[in-house]
């Protein structure tokens, strides 16, 4: 990186956790799109302002840190399919990886408070929440 040494630390912290159903990663979906349930998103109270505008209806990212993922994994089975070769983790949506942040298309359903009720969210029970972003119209994408 430029002008930037790579043993610089960067801090990164959460804003919020996730409160699901699910409770284990595994037998979770692996996709929102797959079966993943509605959960709340529970902002902690110093980033309450940061939740003026949200509008129940609107699309968003959630970025989460996949906090049981294993970061020394570069490579995988996509979906754990053996019959496929294996293949870089920049390739699939594993959440082991070196930086396990997850994205997770959601549709605010209710805003309770510091609480947003999204859908579909596959993330399990106790997933730090790293930020939310609205998704722009195309229009505004360019």
């Amino acid at each position: 990186m430029a002008d930037m040494p790579e043993d610089q630390p960067y801090t990164l912290r959460p804003v919020g956790h996730v409160e699901s159903e699910l409770k284990e990663r595994r037998g979770a979906p692996r996709q929102g799109r797959e079966g993943a349930p509605e959960a709340w998103v529970v902002i902690d109270a110093p980033y309450a302002d940061a939740m003026d505008g949200l509008i129940v209806g609107d699309d968003a990212v959630l970025i989460t840190w996949l906090h049981q993922g294993d970061r020394s994994t570069l490579k995988v089975y996509p979906r754990g399919n053996r019959q496929l070769p294996l293949t870089g983790i920049f390739a699939t949506r594993a959440p082991d990886r070196p930086n396990p942040l997850g994205l997770h298309r959601v549709t605010i359903l209710e805003i309770d408070g510091l609480r947003l009720r999204v859908s579909p969210l596959e993330a399990i029970h106790g997933t730090p929440v790293v930020d939310l972003k609205p998704i722009l119209p195309d229009s505004l994408d360019a």
